[in-house]
């Protein structure tokens, strides 16, 4: 009776103010339940070994320990990639600082990073000071292309089917995951080319799940068998290389941990 009751309730504050349907359709398990029910994926993706990574490169530069951004692990992750691909022009779509952008370009041929202009995020209700560090790290550098506009509009046709790594953290709406995801296939060169998602994960061991509900529905359909998560970061890949996955189950047991070493940078 009391859940009759609560239904109702809630029910009435529907009818008075439709905008709070959206907090049931955008609450996590619905999307869970989304995943479940169309890809039998109840743990998510299965995740490869962060070490794989870490047999090209172990350390990240530069790495600021900022609000909005990465874990190192998920710098070292893109610079990892990088490296491994042999001077890759890579594509970013959503670039904060630049710090990932950054990153890539050590190993890379040329960065191109996409991000709405300060025009646009002030038009969206951001102030200017934080509009103004849009991409403020990289501002110089010889191998990274600022780019300005909306992912939903920008013209990609200049960058389809030449680009070696794509790399996903712009808006994580369902909406937006799809079309970037969308477009992030669009770019890639040749098959052994990689895309990474941030924000797959809530945390390194929990699911996001809007964000993978949009990547799966992005991805072309002989491609997800190469989707993966990436232990240890929030990362999830398309990674067409062979190589060993697993499933987890939350909590993970402790059965690798590492060494950190912190420096300034000079």
């Amino acid at each position: 009776m009391e859940k009759i009751v609560k239904a109702l309730r809630a029910l009435k504050l529907i009818v008075k103010q439709p905008a709070l349907l959206n907090l049931v359709l955008d609450f996590e398990d619905n999307f869970k339940n989304r995943v479940v029910k169309k890809y039998n994926l109840p743990s998510g993706l299965k995740k490869i070994p962060f070490t794989l990574f870490l047999n090209e490169v172990n350390n990240i530069q530069p790495f600021t320990f900022l609000e909005g951004g990465s874990l190192p692990t998920d710098y070292l992750l893109l610079a990892a990639l990088s490296k491994k691909l042999n001077k890759p022009t890579c594509f970013e779509i959503g670039t904060w600082r630049g710090e990932s952008a950054l990153n890539m370009a050590r190993f890379a041929e040329h960065v191109h990073t996409l991000n709405l202009s300060a025009a646009e995020l002030i038009n969206l209700g951001f102030d200017k000071s934080y509009a103004d560090l849009q991409g403020s790290m990289c501002k110089g550098v010889s191998n990274i292309s600022q780019l300005w506009g909306n992912s939903f509009s920008f013209d990609f046709k200049n960058f389809k089917k030449k680009c070696d790594l794509v790399f996903v953290d712009g808006d994580h709406h369902y909406k937006s995951v799809v079309n970037d995801t969308k477009i992030a296939f669009d770019l890639l060169r040749d098959d052994k080319s990689v895309i990474v998602w941030h924000d797959y994960g809530n945390g390194t061991e929990t699911v996001r799940w809007e964000v993978l509900l949009g990547i799966l529905d992005g991805t072309p359909e002989d491609k997800r068998k190469h989707l993966y998560s990436v232990n240890n970061t929030l990362c999830a890949v398309y990674y067409p290389y062979p190589v060993e996955s697993f499933t987890a189950v939350y909590p993970q047991k402790a059965e690798t941990v590492y060494n950190v070493i912190i420096e300034k940078s000079k």
